[in-house]
């Protein structure tokens, strides 16, 4: 015979609308505390910080370069601007010794007067390249004649000398401001993001706390088991998204500009929003699995409604790739294919650790 129900047997447990808010409340002002510290401490690694989060950034920029560069060679070398035969010292100037040739025009008489000056003892011939030496008797006459000449001549470019002019790439990799006190705000964030990672074990324990309040006892414990999963997920979407995603996307969008003809100039500030948006992005999506098993756990779906609806899960999934990291495609795709597997690593992690009995669960059948 069931047993009837006269009261409720988790009453005690049981939370008003009200204490939920001050529960909210109170695990929201230890999250902001332990982020404060965190950035106290981020101040002292702040300018580290900003030198790291560039590195991603200049090795795409530099390899921008360098690829321009050699395609440029090579058009150089198709227009007969350039010997014939093999240009593989320049590609190895370009690619090993990194360095990015500008080509220049230089007028002969220019560089004979310079030599001039920097040299007077030199005996320097006078006219066109390669008309010999000039006489003791005639220099000083020759001289007075060319500076008369070449003060009305007209300089055309086939008459001029064409060279390169090697520079170091890092030269042209670098990141920019366009105000004053920029550099100091992007300090700042750069501080206010290591405080955050070094505050992320409190900050998710805070989060995780203020979802048990909202759990019967028996359900209590999975926060336990949920808090270092949630972490080590957020870290390891947020590691992906610097060492293995960020190099990818930022060379299709350097290709774009290429394509469009756009040059570089990227500024900090950007760049550290962009730095922000993908790693958060990712790391929160890295939840997913952990998600699932939480879901899976209170009773709301079980594996076999995660096996039915696999296709809508994928489409939502290909949904929030396009949403939360810019839009573009290698991001998206590289979003969207982890968080596939991580789906079905969701659906055999219910499967391998399967939800434990209630102790509740057979009162209904007393």
């Amino acid at each position: 015979m069931p047993r009837p129900r006269e009261e409720d047997l988790f009453a005690d447990t049981t939370m008003t609308f009200g204490e939920h808010l001050e529960e909210l409340r109170t695990c929201l002002f230890r999250a902001i505390a332990g982020l404060l510290v965190g950035f106290v401490v981020g101040l002292y690694f702040g300018g580290n910080v900003v030198a790291f989060i560039q590195r991603p950034l200049k090795k795409a920029l530099s390899e921008y370069y360098e690829d321009q560069a050699v395609e440029r060679l090579s058009e150089l070398q198709t227009e007969g601007r350039l010997p014939p035969g093999d240009i593989s010292h320049y590609r190895r100037l370009v690619e090993k010794d990194q360095l990015l040739a500008s080509e220049v025009y230089l007028d002969p008489e220019e560089i004979r007067e310079y030599a001039r000056k920097l040299w007077p003892d030199l005996d320097i011939p006078a006219g066109a390249p390669g008309a010999g030496s000039a006489t003791a008797d005639s220099q000083g006459a020759g001289e007075a004649a060319e500076a008369e000449s070449s003060a009305g001549r007209a300089v055309r470019r086939e008459d001029m000398v064409r060279m390169f002019l090697w520079r170091p790439t890092d030269d042209e990799v670098r990141v920019t401001s366009l105000s004053a006190h920029e550099p100091f705000s992007i300090y700042l964030k750069a501080a206010l993001v290591t405080g955050a990672l070094l505050a992320s074990p409190w900050i998710f324990f805070q989060i995780w706390a203020f979802v048990a309040a909202g759990l019967y006892p028996h359900e209590k414990q999975y926060v336990h088991v949920f808090l270092p999963f949630s972490l080590g997920l957020f870290l390891l979407g947020a590691a992906l998204a610097f060492f293995f995603v960020f190099e990818p996307v930022l060379r299709f969008l350097f290709m774009f500009n290429a394509w469009l003809g756009i040059e570089q100039d990227i500024r900090i500030s950007e760049w550290l929003g962009f730095v922000l948006i993908l790693p958060l992005g990712f790391g929160i999506a890295f939840q997913l699995p952990l998600v699932m098993l939480f879901l899976e756990r209170i009773g709301i779906f079980d594996v076999e409604a995660y096996l039915m609806k696999w296709r809508i899960a994928i489409l939502v999934i290909a949904v929030v790739s396009m949403i939360l990291p810019p839009a573009d495609p290698y991001s998206m795709v590289l979003m969207a294919g982890p968080l596939t597997l991580l789906y079905f690593g969701g659906i055999l992690l219910c499967r391998l650790m399967p939800k434990a009995k209630s102790p509740f669960d057979d009162l209904d059948d007393e």
